[in-house]
């Protein structure tokens, strides 16, 4: 049987060309995350800010391992609309009520790959004051030259190709997927 064959229903005819992560694979990898977030803020208030939509599902296994109080919230922001490759252009179509300033921001990132988004987030999130502003991504593709501020927490390492599941979307598609996988072109 072939992994692929519990996810058919799932791919709309397209085509994984490899599982990059499995779920085992990830879980481990989140589980050891939560441990490294929970020994790095001992104290204080940590609110950790989840990107919509590619986060939702890291985020959501992530703040369950991390052994400390924490809030939640998120951020829309919109840079790829239907493409494979990012517009360059962010928008911020929801911003956090959740006042910001003297918390320790964990801001989760699904996937680093130009690092325009992070880049614009960064700059507004750090005018709210708080009293620190880290980074974790699932995937890093250590693309981004110009990311102001490198991630803090990475999951993996990602290859430079164009990745979905466990929350990464190709057009709104196969964020259900259990694993990290490589669309087939």
């Amino acid at each position: 049987m072939s992994p692929f064959d519990d996810v058919k229903h799932l791919m709309k005819g397209r085509t994984i060309a490899r599982i990059v992560y499995d779920a085992a694979t990830i879980a481990a990898r989140v589980r050891e995350l939560g441990r490294e977030i929970g020994a790095a803020y001992p104290d204080g208030d940590l609110l950790v800010l989840g990107l919509l939509k590619g986060s939702f599902i890291f985020l959501s296994d992530l703040v369950r391992q991390i052994p400390r109080p924490l809030q939640v919230d998120f951020l829309v922001v919109s840079s790829y609309g239907n493409d494979t490759v990012s517009s360059g252009v962010v928008k911020l179509v929801y911003d956090p009520a959740t006042v910001l300033e003297g918390k320790h921001i964990l801001l989760v990132e699904d996937i680093i790959d130009s690092g325009r988004t992070l880049n614009r987030l960064l700059e507004e999130l750090g005018e709210r004051r708080p009293e620190s502003l880290e980074i974790c991504a699932l995937l890093d593709k250590r693309l981004a030259r110009d990311l102001r501020k490198p991630a803090k927490f990475v999951g993996f390492d990602a290859p430079s190709e164009f990745l979905v599941g466990y929350g990464l979307d190709h057009a709104e598609d196969f964020r259900s997927l259990p694993f990290v996988a490589s669309l087939a072109d």
